[in-house]
């Protein structure tokens, strides 16, 4: 493993470099063969827009993380990738190679087939995976996820619920939620009713969720992704 890292940033157009991630800072290794999520609150890499301050609040994320992650990789290790996690400096080390699915799609659109020619299959396999895992996973933007030889392996598990865990409001989780996605999840919220501190099902969050990435998946991914939990 290369023991040589820098910061990691999407290339988003119109946009510039932007941090790939909005809780943990993103570290990629010269060689694009390691990313390593590390869970540390690094202004210089957040450019004082850090999202989590709170040091219980960072370490909550990070297990979180290493719990659902590590439930896949028991489980479905095919999915995601080969990982080291270091409890001591808050480092899960990914084996990779190059990008994230994102990035290699350009930062635009909505299809990622130029990338993975079968990428709505091997997605939705992957929903699958945790539909049958009882896991709701939230973080599903395009950047979640990194092709090794030609397969999507999923990854940022800190914003994921099992189906017993206690129900949660989405005002206890905005930190989890950059402002452009807010930008379509609010209005969305009003549109259905749901307030902001009010508790609902896992499930009733999952379909809210697929619908507020309609920006970063085609119409019919994102109706064949909420047929997995119905």
């Amino acid at each position: 493993m290369s023991t040589e890292f820098e910061y990691y940033y999407n290339n988003v157009p119109e946009k510039g470099k932007c941090r790939n991630n909005l809780i943990y800072t993103s570290l990629m290794s010269n060689d694009q063969k390691t990313f390593v999520q590390w869970y540390h609150n690094d202004s210089e890499y957040h450019k004082g827009r850090n999202e989590v301050v709170d040091s219980s609040l960072m370490d909550e994320k990070f297990n979180r993380e290493v719990q659902y992650l590590s439930l896949m990789g028991e489980h479905y290790p095919d999915l995601v990738p080969t990982y080291e996690i270091d409890n001591t400096t808050r480092k899960i080390y990914l084996e990779v190679d190059g990008p994230d699915l994102w990035e290699l799609a350009g930062c635009n659109g909505t299809d990622y087939s130029a990338v993975v020619p079968d990428w709505k299959e091997q997605m939705l396999n992957i929903i699958q995976a945790h539909k049958t895992l009882g896991l709701y996973k939230y973080s599903m933007h395009p950047s979640s996820y990194f092709v090794i030889n030609g397969k999507l392996k999923s990854i940022n598990y800190f914003f994921t619920y099992h189906e017993d865990e206690p129900r949660i409001q989405v005002g206890d989780v905005l930190s989890h939620i950059s402002l452009d996605r807010r930008k379509a999840l609010l209005p969305l919220m009003d549109k259905l009713n749901i307030d902001i501190n009010e508790s609902k099902s896992f499930k009733d969050y999952h379909m809210l969720c697929f619908n507020s990435f309609s920006n970063n998946f085609s119409e019919d991914f994102i109706e064949m992704a909420k047929n997995v939990y119905v």
